[in-house]
């Protein structure tokens, strides 16, 4: 049986199936999901785009 994350260290935590550490969402290690996280953040960047490091910076916000 697995163990629940709980959010009392701030370390990681899971809420709604989601996985959270150090308050970023985690990205498992599948390269599906991965590249739909690029992706979709890419996309967003286009507007401003500046460049590859400014995506990757974008999500390094967001995700582990």
């Amino acid at each position: 049986m697995q163990k629940k994350l709980e959010k009392n260290d701030r370390q990681a935590w899971e809420n709604n199936k989601i996985i959270y550490v150090k308050e970023r969402i985690y990205v498992l290690n599948n390269r599906k999901i991965q590249e739909q996280t690029l992706q979709e953040n890419h996309d967003l960047a286009d507007i401003a785009y500046s460049g590859q490091q400014r995506i990757l910076d974008l999500i390094k916000r967001n995700y582990w």
